[in-house]
């Protein structure tokens, strides 16, 4: 059984690295013929021996030992500061405890299975409910998809039908992505068809709706179409999908990676569940997985598993770099994830030959949006859409809670054709409907403090510095000041000492991080556009890391300064970070994924500030284009052609260009 994980919200996060585009490719015809089946069933001693060979022990290795020890720690003062009656530093504990275990498991995707951290995650799971008095019921997984690999995945194959007969002479387009046929493939398909063909014949309705948005943004990045599939067995096409490992959305972006292609996470919105972005991101993400395995069913193996887990199935099955050669070593969900996704390929694009309708009268996912202020209600705009509170989330699957994030304007999605008539609604909402930097609560009997900063997104020191006097004991009847919009009070609030804790003993206050051995501290100033997993990649730390030496909790501004602890002797060349361009650390971040040596790499124009030194050396890589480079790189085609000499738009992998940032 999968252990009940589930993270609410932490912002650990990489630097996004930018896939390709390419012109779509032709196809053609041609007949294929699938192998014989064979059942699993005469296979499963050796799998089962293989996979007891391969398992992780429970003791896994002394530096996971140590995370969950020290987890464990922050768990217990959690406990031990609410009994001193201090709730902000019980506040500050639980929430390190929260990013300490996202940090495992963005580690440690393996983690799934091991009885020390599944007990540790229950104990801090239920503290975190009981201080935010969340009562509802936390559910590991949300979405149909995973009951569905529950039972596909198993060894149970009592539902295999003897003499079933698959289509001799199916039509396929020949694909960049190989539909390989063998006994593990044609299992799925006898699921899909046989066993449950509910399950296909709701994907491949869902399909009609999400897929061509999905097939224009995978051409727009050069990445096969048919790779668009890969959706159905990652969420069965639900937008609100959620995995035992907090994978979100369409695509099942764990936090940290959604973060390295942009996709924002906090209290009041998850981009992950954002079909537009989401897909932009999954199609870049499998892009630059391609161009570290240069397979793609390797490439779809790495977005289901850890490098390590991958790496570690490769050297067992004897160093070669095939999918296939590994797949006896690989864990059992990623054994049955790329034939799975052939599985659902072959079949959503010959419904008919499998016995299944092609649905029709499915509207395609299409949209106008339109920028509404923050901290609007959804309830209100919903009314001046003329449509339902649930339709307008089905449109906005990203917002959370019940009005759009405070801070500025909001891209809000419209059904198409109720723009003009929603702005004229909208001017009407009445402005006492639009909320302010503050909220007036009226605390309500059984309400604490953790619950109603958590109603608000905000925490419970803000609610200390914003109220005088405020006690940890409140009653019903209570007035109590909630700062609610971010860059405010509670944001000054979380960034200084709490005056309440001068008085209290030494032995409680919180200690001091200290830094790792052998490192030195380095200063950051952050920029327009950085994150702290960003910074975290371009300092080869990890974002967890930056958050406790910084004791931040919620999100950086510009002109925040950080402090990271690098290596002595990486010291030098991590001090030219500070003034590289945002390109200069794109460029950085490609050559870590790639696994170059960086530390001999220096980088033109690295605290010269602009000119004709503020240029890196690009390697042009499969299937990029000029338009899209100069895009990633925020510089126009001509200024590329001009600065290499190049006369027209066609370019070659492995051709070195200069890109120069006016």
């Amino acid at each position: 059984m999968k252990p009940a994980i589930l993270i609410i919200f932490f912002c650990l996060s990489f630097q996004a690295l930018s896939a390709q585009s390419s012109s779509q490719q032709t196809r053609t015809v041609v007949p294929v013929k699938l192998l014989p089946y064979a059942n699993p069933l005469t296979e499963s001693k050796e799998d089962a021996q293989i996979q007891e060979e391969r398992s992780l022990p429970d003791d896994i290795d002394k530096e996971l030992l140590r995370r969950i020890s020290d987890t464990y720690r922050l768990h217990v003062l959690a406990i031990d500061a609410q009994i001193q009656g201090d709730l902000v530093q019980a506040e500050e504990y639980i929430n390190e405890a929260f990013a300490s275990i996202q940090g495992m498991m963005d580690d440690y995707p393996e983690l799934q299975g091991n009885r020390r951290f599944a007990e540790l995650y229950r104990s801090v799971m239920a503290e975190h409910s009981e201080f935010y008095g969340i009562t509802e019921s936390r559910t590991e997984t949300e979405g149909d998809i995973f009951e569905i690999r529950e039972e596909l995945f198993s060894d149970n194959d009592d539902w295999i039908t003897e003499g079933y007969v698959l289509p001799e002479n199916l039509t396929i387009n020949q694909l960049e992505v190989p539909l390989i046929q063998n006994q593990h493939v044609n299992r799925h398909l006898m699921y899909y068809t046989l066993r449950r063909p509910d399950v296909m014949e709701r994907w491949l309705e869902r399909s009609e709706h999400y897929f061509p948005m999905m097939r224009e943004i995978f051409e727009d990045e050069g990445v096969p179409t048919e790779l668009i599939h890969l959706s159905m067995i990652e969420s069965g096409l639900v937008p609100t999908a959620r995995s035992w490992a907090s994978a979100v959305g369409l695509w099942q972006f764990i936090r940290a990676t959604g973060a390295v292609y942009g996709l924002e996470v906090n209290w009041w919105i998850d981009e992950r569940r954002d079909p537009i972005k989401a897909t932009r991101a999954a199609a870049q993400h499998l892009g630059d997985l391609y161009d570290i395995w240069g397979d793609w069913h390797l490439a779809l193996a790495n977005y289901n598993l850890s490098p390590r887990g991958l790496r570690r199935a490769i050297r067992a099955a004897g160093g070669v770099e095939d999918y296939w050669a590994a797949y006896p070593y690989l864990p059992r969900e990623t054994r049955g994830y790329v034939p799975g996704y052939i599985a659902a390929t072959m079949i959503a694009m010959n419904p008919e030959e499998f016995g299944f309708d092609k649905p029709s009268g499915v509207e395609p996912y299409t949209y106008e949006v339109t920028e509404v202020d923050g901290l609007m209600p959804l309830e209100d705009l919903a009314d001046a859409a003329g449509i339902s509170i649930r339709e307008l989330r089905d449109m906005n699957p990203e917002l959370l809670r019940w009005a759009t994030p405070p801070g500025g304007k909001y891209p809000l999605k419209l059904p198409v054709g109720v723009k003009e008539d929603f702005l004229i609604a909208y001017q009407e909402i009445p402005k006492e409907n639009r909320a302010s930097e503050v909220a007036m609560h009226t605390v309500s009997r059984g309400e604490t403090l953790g619950y109603i900063a958590r109603r608000y997104g905000t925490s419970v020191r803000a609610l200390f510095d914003s109220n005088d006097g405020l006690s940890s004991t409140i009653y019903p009847g209570q007035t109590i000041v909630v700062p609610v919009a971010p860059g405010s009070r509670e944001q000054i609030a979380a960034d200084r000492p709490s005056n309440r804790g001068s008085s209290r003993s030494q032995s409680q206050r919180r200690p001091q991080v200290q830094a790792p051995a052998n490192t030195t501290g380095m200063t950051y100033t952050v920029k327009s556009g950085d994150t702290i997993g960003h910074i975290a990649e371009w300092f080869d730390v990890r974002a967890w890391q930056i958050r406790a030496w910084n004791n931040v909790t919620n999100t950086i501004r510009v002109g925040q300064r950080l402090t990271v602890y690098v290596s002595n002797n990486r010291v030098e060349f991590f001090s030219q970070v500070e003034d590289l361009t945002f390109a200069q650390k794109q460029e950085l971040e490609r050559r870590q994924r790639s696994g170059e040596n960086i530390y001999a790499l220096r980088f033109d124009g690295a605290g010269s500030g602009s000119g004709s030194g503020d240029s890196i050396r690009y390697t042009v890589r499969r299937n990029d284009t000029l338009s899209n480079i100069a895009s990633r790189h925020g510089v126009s085609v001509a200024d590329i052609q001009r600065d290499n000499n190049l006369r027209g738009t066609t370019i070659y992998a492995g051709q070195t260009l200069t890109i120069r940032r006016r």
